[in-house]
């Protein structure tokens, strides 16, 4: 059968002029014909992916759609383990949220051009629903202000069309038009989309719409009337100040409050940072400052208009607001009414997505939970095609709803049951109390609200740091342009393992052989500096995904080092996918290093309920603490982060931001130790200064100060004439002639040090290295007399790009950033380094109090890892050609080689 297929194949190419492959170019390989078989046991030949791969790994197993259907519900996985702790949190909570989200619902309706029972309406429906699908205990769905504000200019234009269709038909079949397409995007689990919006699109986008949002409530705090609030806001600004002498008292009524709800605000700020003790109370009162605003209003309107017919006032409020769903109805959506619709699609689309997930994920990584973005669009979804029915319209996650909630002690999604009970009430117990709300308190309500979404200038000025050229949003123009973009969207960086691996040329390995030159042709190895010459350290991929041969066994880097390669670039696209599968693949390896306890079940977290009840009896049984249940032992705690940025060309604000993010999150998962960040082979200055911006390339401050004091910097330096030089060459011929050819070129290199009165340190270990055993073994041998050490009548004259008498040694890159590195070879020594320092820092430490710790080490076995790094080096690396450095730059100090070298070296 594959045969005819075959035949059929090579017969459909040739007749659309395709030129198969003859034979396969790599075929003398199989055949056992190649060169360096002597070598090895088995040739490998990579086989080329197919498109029936490809294929297969789209189409999921039985488990992958069992897991789906699961995952649509994700309240399964935590609501059996419900308790009274959880629920006396999102009581709190949710009475809190409760009674902001009332004033704020009726506020929003009027700006989408709606009567206030409509915005009761949607803020009912959106926190009744959520929980069933919600990944995050934070949000909160209802009424927004930028989805009203742009509900309302399409209410408005296609009622120009359709004046005999009702404003609240046009807002419900707009929200299930919307919430249909987010439902969607979300059951195909493409929540990723939403990475494509910048975080500074993002920040323009809601600073623009809160101005406009203010600017057009001026008028109706003002009681100003005679145009239209929909213009422009630069016309709305205008005609308000021409209005000015129209002025009526509502503008009491607005204007009082708003600076009654800033004056609360501050005041409450002050105090809780006065009275620290009295910090949660002040948050209470900040956060009830609405309701008590809007109560206040509301009595003063009653007082004053109380007297008057029914259906006039002195200043304009709500009047009748009805009582109960009236308007719960099946929804009115026709063809005449979608085709009005469709332009407007889009923006509302986007609005509901981007606020949402992006208010999501940022509690999320505060709260220490990971939030499903295509799971929040299904909430999201269903929200929206079931509210219409009760006459609600479109709503989303409001970010200062949320920011309370969260404050307020929130346990569990189902703190939004309590807030949905909270509205009900109000919409049949309070319609009598909303006759008499002020509108211009409204507008107050809303221009305070609003004024949290505009970006600080210090936030702008962050931003300037960062990236200045960044634009905002890139479009796509064409097909192969969207490829490309689902390709960077869905990049996944690799791990990387190390391992040895040697060069073949003909039947021997190239700096094997003394008899015949390395140099010359190659340039890659210097001959006879060590037993390992021949062999070069390599990182590649830990599931050999880049085609290497799966039988290499690869090393773990170091216990608790991760070592991890950009694949795409690193951008606001791809930064939050990347950056979640380097977290996740490190919390599978590791543990934390101290583990979480939890007295009562109730103190457990809602997203982590912890092991079942079964388990904890057996464990009991076995003497097994409860809080180890499920977790290795065995496994390292994080130590280091080894970033390799060789497809990184540059950084926007969002990947910095999220990198920033993860940072924090990982120092909380390795708390009290401190995650220290390697950046290797970064190739373009603004990338460094973003990365510098954000407090990456040197040392963290939070270390201790015994600690920053004994940071070990390593450094990749080279000598400005190169090894390859003439001066060198010519010099490497006397030595020969003098010492023999078998002096190792270690030995060399530290005689040569010693000639030129330089002390030869080991940058990798920051103390002195073993090229001084060379030179002091040398002179035994070679005069008769005593061992020497060969730095100690020089080490006064060693400093850092001294010329003496051979060519100048410099750092290949700034002193300064001791955590960029030239490769992943010098990031893994830096990384290993410091990490048996820090290991070993508590044991050298002064126990008298006031009195500065000595930085000596005693001698200690070297490390498999530091022992593999003692092999040949290129004139990058630190070893070979190396100068004694010595510097000395805030935050941290560098060891002094001479006091290492006194302290530690034995004595002959």
């Amino acid at each position: 059968m594959s045969t005819a297929w075959g035949k059929a194949g090579r017969f459909t190419a040739k007749a659309l002029g395709i030129k198969l492959q003859d034979k396969d170019p790599y075929d003398e390989v199989t055949r056992g014909e190649s060169v360096i078989s002597n070598h090895t046991t088995s040739s490998f030949v990579e086989e080329p992916p197919h498109t029936a791969e490809f294929l297969r790994e789209l189409v999921p197993s039985g488990k992958q759609l069992g897991d789906y259907a699961i995952s649509l519900f994700p309240f399964t996985s935590w609501i059996g383990h419900y308790n009274l702790q959880w629920l006396a949190g999102d009581l709190v909570a949710g009475i809190t949220i409760g009674a902001i989200v009332i004033p704020q619902g009726m506020a929003y309706a009027q700006l989408a051009n709606l009567e206030p029972q409509f915005g009761l309406y949607s803020s009912f429906m959106g926190v009744l629903i959520y929980w069933f699908f919600a990944t995050s205990k934070d949000i909160t769905i209802g009424p927004v202000a930028v989805l009203s504000s742009l509900t309302g200019g399409v209410v408005a234009n296609v009622m120009e069309d359709l004046p005999d269709i009702p404003p609240h038909f046009i807002a419900s079949a707009l929200s299930i038009l919307a919430g249909a397409v987010v439902l969607f995007i979300g059951l195909i689990r493409c929540g990723w989309i939403v990475d494509i919006i910048s975080l500074t699109a993002l920040s323009a986008f809601m600073t623009g719409s809160a101005l406009n949002i203010a600017v057009g409530q001026f008028p109706t705090l003002m009681g100003i009337k005679g145009f239209s609030t929909r213009d422009p806001a630069y016309l709305v600004f205008i005609h308000t100040l021409q209005g000015l002498p129209r002025t009526k008292l509502d503008a009491a009524m607005g204007l009082t409050a708003l600076f009654m709800l800033y004056g609360i605000r501050s005041l409450c700020n002050f105090v809780a940072r006065r009275w620290p003790q009295h910090q949660r109370v002040a948050f209470f009162l900040s956060t009830l400052r609405t309701v008590f605003v809007i109560l206040l209003y509301t009595m003063i309107s009653w007082l004053a208009n109380k007297d008057l017919p029914r259906g006039t006032s002195k200043f304009k409020i709500l009047f009748d607001v009805p009582r109960g769903f009236k308007n719960a109805a099946v929804p009115v959506l026709n063809k005449e009414l979608a085709s009005k619709l469709a332009s407007s699609l889009p923006a509302t689309v986007i609005v509901l997505l981007i606020e949402h997930i992006a208010i999501a994920k940022s509690f999320g990584r505060i709260n220490n939970y990971t939030i499903d973005p295509s799971q929040e669009m299904v909430a999201i979804g269903v929200t929206n095609m079931l509210g219409p029915f009760l006459g609600g319209y479109a709503a989303t996650g409001s970010f200062s709803r949320t920011a309370v909630k969260s404050k307020a002690g929130v346990r569990t999604p189902f703190a939004g049951v309590i807030t949905a009970v909270v509205v009900l009430l109000a919409i049949y117990a309070l319609p009598a109390v909303f006759y008499y709300v002020p509108n211009a308190s409204l507008a107050a309500v809303i221009i305070h609200a609003v004024g949290d979404l505009i970006t600080p200038p210090n936030t702008i000025y962050q931003f300037w740091l960062v990236s200045p050229l960044e634009n905002g949003i890139y479009c796509t123009v064409c097909l192969s342009f969207a490829v490309l973009l689902f390709r960077i969207l869905k990049a996944q960086g690799r791990f990387l393992g190390r391992v040895k691996v040697h060069s073949v040329l003909g039947d021997h390995v190239i700096g094997d052989d003394p008899r015949k030159p390395v140099d010359e042709g190659y340039g890659t190895f210097v001959r006879g500096s060590s037993p390992d010459a021949p062999y070069r350290n390599i990182f590649l991929p830990i599931t050999h995904a880049d085609g290497s041969n799966p039988e290499i066994e690869l090393d773990n880097p170091y216990p608790g080092i991760f070592i991890y390669r950009f694949s795409e670039g690193f951008n606001y696209p791809n930064a939050s996918h990347t950056l979640e599968y380097m977290v996740r693949y490190i919390y599978k390896n590791t543990r934390r290093t101290t583990l979480s306890h939890f007295d009562r079940p109730g103190d457990r977290p809602w997203n982590d309920p912890g092991p079942s009840r079964r388990k904890l009896k057996a464990a009991a049984r076995e003497g097994i603490d409860s809080n180890e249940i499920g977790v290795n032992m065995h496994l390292p705690t994080l130590k280091a982060i080894i970033l390799d940025f060789s497809s990184v060309n540059n950084i926007d604000i969002t990947s910095v931001q999220q990198l920033i993010d993860v940072r924090n999150q990982l120092d909380r998962y390795a708390s009290p130790d401190v995650v220290d960040w390697h950046v290797a082979c970064i190739s373009n200055r603004w990338t460094k200064r973003a990365l510098v911006s954000a407090g990456f390339g040197y040392p963290s401050a939070n270390l201790p100060d015994g600690q920053i004091r004994r940071w070990k910097s390593i450094f990749s330096v080279a000598e400005i004439g190169g090894e390859q030089s003439a001066a060198a060459t010519a010099e490497q011929e006397v030595n020969e002639k003098e010492y023999g050819p078998t002096l190792s070129a270690r030995g060399r290199v530290a005689q040569q040090q010693q000639q030129r009165g330089g002390n030869s340190m080991d940058i990798e270990s920051g103390s002195a290295s073993d090229d001084t055993e060379a030179v002091g073994t040398l002179k035994a041998t070679a005069s008769g007399s005593k061992r020497i050490s060969a730095g100690a009548d020089a080490a006064a004259r060693s400093r850092f790009g001294s010329t003496g008498n051979g060519g100048r040694t410099v750092a290949v890159h700034g002193i300064n950033r001791p955590l960029f590195h030239v490769d992943l070879t010098s990031a893994l020594q830096s990384a290993i380094a410091n990490v048996e320092a820090r290991a070993e820092f508590p044991a050298t430490t002064s126990s008298i109090k006031g009195v500065e710790p000595v930085a000596t080490q005693t001698p200690t076995p070297m490390s498999q890892s530091q022992e593999n790094f003692k092999g040949g080096s290129t004139s990058e690396s630190a070893g070979t050609g190396s100068r004694p450095l010595r510097s000395s730059l805030p935050p941290y100090e560098l060891l002094d080689p001479r006091k290492e070298d006194s302290s530690s070296s034995p004595k002959p």
